[in-house]
């Protein structure tokens, strides 16, 4: 029929979802352009499918589990949740992937591919997601807040994902040991744990980490920066989770409690911690001995045992250590540093374990005793070197005069008199001993400390050995 003309599908709603009259920027043809945000179309299918962002029309519902769609592509491509169907994989790291998208977009980690930049301060990211949410911390628009506490965020989806911190919903569930999530990415981050990957590695050292963000403060490890400060005594950290827990020093806060023995901490992680001495609970287990530890921290220090690594030296005179805590109560040799001071004589030590066993002097307390004839010590070490009197058993010889010790570290300090070492220094005078026990007497030289003394007399002296030979004097007098 004359005069007549065929509508194609979908064009008559888009007519009336948008109108014709201008033409496209660098195109000879007229544009469809939407009547509620001016965005404007070529093709009619393209803007009716464009106008359900306005109307929230979702026709396309998934079958499984209800969830509805704009587009019959984001239906198919979320159908595969279901299936398990990942028919694109990374030609890098086989990686694989529901949709060619994603692909893209994860291609771009290996490449270094940033197309969406900033166009206010410059910075570069690789999808343009990432690019809108950071856009907002120059506007600093939170257009969508919480009704519950009145936290406001940037998007939608964020303020739902918040939502869940209140009702406790976490609708992710890892299929292999069942933690649940309130977000798929914290899934999917929390999945590396079971199948190893680990796709974020340094360029400096090759070390591999699960998340991008472990391996940015990772990286400050080799170039030292620490961004985050503390006010009250400038402290600085390498993130603000740490600064955090550190001005709890100062605040003296513990918001973390057991509920089980009442007992308060700093931080969560502490809590956890705490919460296996109640529950008897060492997911941690060597396979050289079996022992088991509450910690992964307290394992791999243990292994090193087997290993014999000892990571940390002092650049002194280069002695090594398994732990970093132990480098660095040796340092305090060569420094004379000695924060831990008794409060009843004065008395300075280099470690609050020191501390301790030196108080039992004034208390008496000497909780390890000797099974076999009651005598009693201060010190776990002390009834060590007691009981080869019983057993007469002196393992440790010297290889150069044959010389037995019962204990190890006896044997170390008696070679010294054959090598001529000499590796602890008095911070004041610079003289040099072969025992750290040596230095320790020495030093009372320039402190004045006496701290054994005659409870017949009152005098006072540097040394047991001093004070024995006093003791005489008061026996002669007996006698």
């Amino acid at each position: 029929m004359l005069g007549s003309r065929q509508h194609r599908p979908g064009q008559k709603e888009a007519q009336q979802a948008g109108q014709e009259g201008q033409f496209c920027p660098g195109k000879s043809h007229r544009c469809l352009h939407c009547t509620q945000c001016d965005k404007m179309f070529t093709c009619p299918a393209s803007l009716k499918i464009h106008h359900r962002i306005h109307t929230g029309e979702k026709p396309y519902s998934c079958d499984q589990c209800g969830k509805a769609f704009t587009q019959k592509g984001n239906l198919i491509i979320h159908q595969q949740i279901h299936t398990g169907e990942k028919p694109y994989s990374c030609d890098h790291c086989m990686k694989p992937f529901r949709s060619l998208k994603d692909l893209k977009i994860h291609e771009r980690i290996h490449t270094g591919e940033k197309p969406y930049s900033c166009d206010q301060c410059g910075k570069a990211f690789t999808t343009s997601g990432q690019l809108k949410s950071h856009q907002f911390t120059h506007s600093g628009e939170k257009p969508h807040s919480c009704d519950q506490c009145g936290a406001a965020f940037s998007w939608p989806k964020d303020l739902r994902t918040h939502k869940r911190i209140h009702t406790g919903e976490k609708p992710y569930s890892c299929d292999q040991c069942g933690i649940s999530f309130t977000t798929i990415g914290h899934l999917r981050t929390h999945q590396r744990i079971h199948t190893g990957e680990k796709p974020y590695g340094c360029d400096q050292c090759g070390k591999a980490f699960i998340t991008s963000s472990q391996l940015k403060l990772h990286k400050r490890s080799h170039t030292g920066e620490k961004p985050y400060s503390c006010y009250m005594c400038s402290k600085t950290f390498v993130n603000s989770n740490l600064l955090k827990h550190h001005q709890r020093v100062h605040t003296g806060e513990k918001p973390y409690w057991c509920d089980q023995c009442g007992k308060t901490f700093s931080s969560s992680r502490q809590l956890q911690l705490h919460e296996r001495s109640h529950t008897g609970e060492r997911p941690y287990w060597c396979e050289h001995c079996t022992r088991v530890f509450t910690t992964s921290g307290a394992l791999r220090v243990h292994k090193r045992l087997h290993t014999g690594e000892k990571p940390y030296s002092c650049d002194q005179c280069g002695k090594a250590f398994a732990q970093k805590a132990n480098l660095m109560k040796h340092v305090r040799i060569h420094t004379g540093e000695k924060p831990y001071s008794c409060n009843q004589c004065t008395a300075v030590f280099t470690t609050s374990g020191s501390l301790k066993i030196h108080k039992r002097r004034h208390t008496g307390e000497k909780p390890y005793g000797c099974d076999q004839c009651g005598k009693t010590f201060s010190v776990l070490s002390s009834l060590k070197a007691h009981l080869p009197i019983h057993t007469g058993d002196k393992a440790y010889s010297c290889d150069q005069c044959g010389k037995a010790f019962s204990r190890k570290d006896n044997l170390r300090t008696h070679q010294r008199v054959h090598t001529g070492e000499k590796p602890y220094g008095c911070g004041q005078c610079g003289k040099a001993f072969s025992s750290s026990k040596d230095l320790r007497t020495h030093q009372r030289i320039h402190t004045g400390e006496r701290p054994y003394s005659c409870e017949q007399c009152g005098k006072s002296f540097t040394t047991s050995g001093h004070l024995k030979v006093h003791q005489r004097v008061h026996n002669k007098q007996k006698l």
